[in-house]
């Protein structure tokens, strides 16, 4: 087994040699929400794969009620121990035991779902990993780049397609490219507006003066993958035509920084517009005012004190805020929504699942991604959120129908707009004239070595 695993691995480094010297695939074609698009890749000889791999495969070609059954058989009495970004997988898992007890009463099965800090779940992934059978049964997890990385280029984590989430998404497992997303989470610009000022451009956030909250890119390293995804043409192209709608006086003051960037972005081997994203980067890392969570910038931006600030953050925090004399979800406009804004809205970055290659319950694991994945009941403990969308065409509209987002600012009467920050425009509107900026894992890594040693270079802006 041992012996399997280094042949795997080594293998696996061949293939990460060999994407760098092909390039990265066409990001612009994305089958699904968060995924990264490029050419389908030939078949796998099976006599390849290892023995989880089979079992995916086999898998791959069932369907969700033929996979509880393997689950049950494989898991009863036994407990299934999670790992992820994301405390619900706790709450998916309790409500997964439930649908597989109405297929078999008798079915038990313990659990436990670990939600490390920051970034060391990859270091508790690669620790498990060198066990012949690990603790962990699956994995849901963000970072494409670190994932593309560290996760799979090194053999420790496998993707499973479901059948029903392929159909759904008119793909199969074997045309399919790219890793199985729970669901795309957009991180979006929103400012406080108990002030005159307001944000029209993408090119505000980084004008003179500027300092929007921000969870520092060293803290959370997903972070650092919208700077990344920037620099891809589609993005860069963005900010050039978001530049160009500027008036005479405020393009005069980002031109030098433009102009700065220009032999960079060449050297850094960008398409032609890499200097206008090269240019808004610089500006942001020497602005943003570093933040340890989300949470908080949410709290500080609904306070009527915070006059004129902004902020770049996960969109679903403005739910939970409760209204009070000074604190209120009115206070808060998303700056894509204006009429006449210009530019990016924000960054979008997926929840992946994965089986671990050593997974003790392999079955079980398949099991319970097609059940997150292809149910709303198992997309529950995140579909109550704005700001997270199902990659499951068929699920969002269910969960739509269910939690009713993008009305999800109106009064109880139904035609009075209460909190207009609050009615989620949905995946489709942002990807489209949202300009959200979606996180493609094979882009992000083929470029962290080159632009992000160049992120390290700049000058943070520190407060005070």
């Amino acid at each position: 087994m041992k012996m399997k695993r280094v042949l795997s691995l080594l293998l696996a480094l061949v293939m990460v040699f060999a994407l760098a010297a092909c390039g990265s695939g066409d990001t612009t074609t994305t089958p699904a929400p968060g995924t990264s698009g490029g050419d389908v890749s030939d078949p796998v000889d099976d006599a390849n794969l290892t023995a989880t791999q089979q079992i995916i495969k086999e898998a791959e070609g069932m369907t969700m009620e033929e996979l509880a059954q393997k689950a049950i058989e494989e898991s009863n009495g036994k407990t299934f121990y999670g790992l992820g970004n994301s405390s619900r997988g706790a709450t998916a898992l309790p409500l997964f035991i439930e649908y597989l007890q109405s297929i078999d009463s008798s079915y038990t099965m313990e659990y436990e779902w670990q939600q490390p800090k920051n970034n060391k779940i990859f270091d508790q992934l690669t620790s498990d990993s060198l066990k012949d059978t690990g603790t962990f049964a699956m994995t849901l997890i963000q970072d494409g780049n670190q994932i593309e990385s560290k996760m799979v280029a090194t053999g420790i984590l496998d993707t499973f397609i479901p059948k029903e989430w392929a159909e759904a998404n008119g793909t199969t497992a074997e045309e399919y490219t790219g890793y199985l997303p729970l669901q795309t989470l957009n991180k979006v610009f929103m400012y406080n507006n108990t002030g005159s000022k307001t944000y029209d451009n993408v090119w505000d956030f980084v004008g003179e003066g500027e300092h929007g909250l921000y969870m520092d890119i060293d803290s959370e390293l997903v972070g650092k993958n919208f700077l990344y995804m920037l620099t891809e043409d589609t993005y860069a192209t963005m900010l050039k035509d978001a530049f160009d709608a500027l008036s005479a006086d405020e393009q005069a003051y980002f031109q030098p920084t433009i102009d700065e960037m220009e032999s960079q972005a060449a050297d850094l081997g960008l398409g032609e517009n890499g200097k206008y994203a090269l240019a808004w980067i610089k500006l942001w890392v020497g602005s943003y005012n570093a933040q340890t969570d989300d949470g908080p910038i949410c709290n500080t931006l609904v306070d009527a004190s915070a006059t004129d600030q902004f902020g770049l953050l996960v969109y679903s925090k403005l739910r939970s805020v409760e209204e009070s004399a000074t604190v209120s979800k009115n206070n808060i406009t998303v700056a894509a929504y204006n009429d006449g804004y210009t530019g990016i809205g924000g960054f979008g970055y997926c929840h992946y699942l994965f089986v671990t290659e050593n997974s003790p319950l392999p079955w079980t694991a398949c099991a319970f991604i097609a059940y997150m994945t292809c149910t709303a009941d198992g997309f529950s403990a995140w579909g109550k959120d704005i700001g997270g969308y199902s990659s499951n065409p068929e699920v969002a509209a269910e969960n739509e129908e269910i939690y009713h987002h993008q009305t999800g600012g109106m009064a109880e009467d139904g035609t009075t707009v209460e909190f207009d920050a609050l009615n989620d425009r949905g995946y489709d509107w942002w990807v489209g004239d949202g300009q959200l900026v979606l996180e493609d894992p094979e882009y992000c890594a083929s470029v962290a070595f080159t632009v992000g040693s160049w992120i390290e270079t700049l000058d943070k802006y520190t407060v005070g």
